[in-house]
């Protein structure tokens, strides 16, 4: 048997973990899954855009964003409301926090909250204009609250992202990460321990890129979505399209780039993709979806997305 707990780094090392058979699907891969007696639905986490503006800080790592872009404030007020109401519809509860004129980029709260069962869990934000957002009094009492053990990175010396640069399997307790400057070792250790995974497969992604979930998503722990073009090495695209053999779509670089590849599956079926996502795909790659038993719920969010994010980046699933 081979340990758990592990960072590897090479995608050889990933295939001999993953064919050890200690990888089995024993977790809920969507968030708060509702078991026969629960009483808690599923559930997601947003907060509202206050003040909507381009943050020169991030865009100077964030080449999906221009900072000569206007941006209307309101109207991405309310194509976050509208995503509130589209989730709702399907039946799963989203909880709202107003936003902050101070935190501008406050509107992309998974790459600075994130749960597991039983803790809470804070990122260490890269730069200063968003770490702000970590320090929200309101939000961290919510959570402590309802039971929830805290887990602060912002205080420790790391720089860590959360599910930005980490990709998470939670059927199987594996990460992927993307190591960019949004994330450095001492964060993918603490994002090991704090999620309580079994293995975190580390790699390159090319210096153009800045956040995995833009060219990579797990899909309710039974498929993934990839752009192989933002990877280093392309060997480990390939090594991840082992991990889910029939189930791997590929997208091609108009659909990543226009964030085909942020999508979430907040259900074992029900898939989230911005309306930009959908117009993106290829009639094969909604196939494969389709075919795949998930269904493609969409509304634009291309306001937002001049902030360098999509659909993924505005959820922060709470398990």
């Amino acid at each position: 048997m081979i340990s758990s707990k592990v960072i590897v780094s090479t995608p050889e090392e990933f295939l001999e973990h993953l064919a050890s058979g200690d990888y089995p699907v024993q977790k809920t891969a969507t968030p708060k899954a509702v078991m026969p007696k629960a009483v808690l639905p599923k559930a997601v986490m947003m907060v509202e855009p206050a003040g909507f503006h381009i943050s020169a800080q991030s865009a100077s790592d964030n080449l999906y964003m221009n900072p000569e872009n206007s941006a209307d404030s309101a109207r991405a007020l309310q194509q976050s409301a509208n995503l509130a109401v589209l989730i709702r519809q399907q039946g799963i509860e989203v909880l709202v926090f107003p936003g902050d004129v101070e935190t501008p980029d406050a509107i992309f709260p998974n790459n600075v909250f994130a749960t597991t069962s039983a803790n809470f869990i804070i990122g260490h934000m890269l730069h200063p204009v968003r770490q702000k957002e970590a320090q929200r009094a309101d939000i961290r009492e919510y959570f402590e609250s309802n039971g929830y053990r805290t887990i602060d990175l912002s205080k420790q010396d790391c720089i860590t992202e959360l599910t930005g640069p980490l990709i998470i399997d939670h059927a199987r307790s594996i990460g992927f990460c993307g190591m960019t400057g949004r994330v450095d070792q001492a964060g993918l250790q603490a994002m090991l321990t704090a999620f309580n995974l079994k293995m975190i497969f580390s790699f390159d992604l090319l210096p153009n890129e800045y956040h995995t979930n833009v060219v990579m998503m797990i899909l309710a722990g039974r498929a993934c979505v990839i752009y192989p073009g933002a990877f280093a090495d392309p060997a480990v695209p390939a090594a991840i399209n082992k991990a889910f053999p029939q189930r791997t779509l590929i997208l091609n670089e108009a659909e990543k780039n226009a964030f085909a590849g942020n999508c979430i599956a907040l259900s074992d079926k029900d898939l989230f993709m911005s309306a930009t996502g959908v117009a993106a795909l290829r009639p094969e790659s909604r196939k494969s979806l389709e075919s795949w038993g998930f269904i493609i719920h969409s509304t634009p969010l291309d306001e937002i997305e001049k902030a360098g994010g999509s659909m993924r980046c505005m959820l922060a699933e709470i398990f």
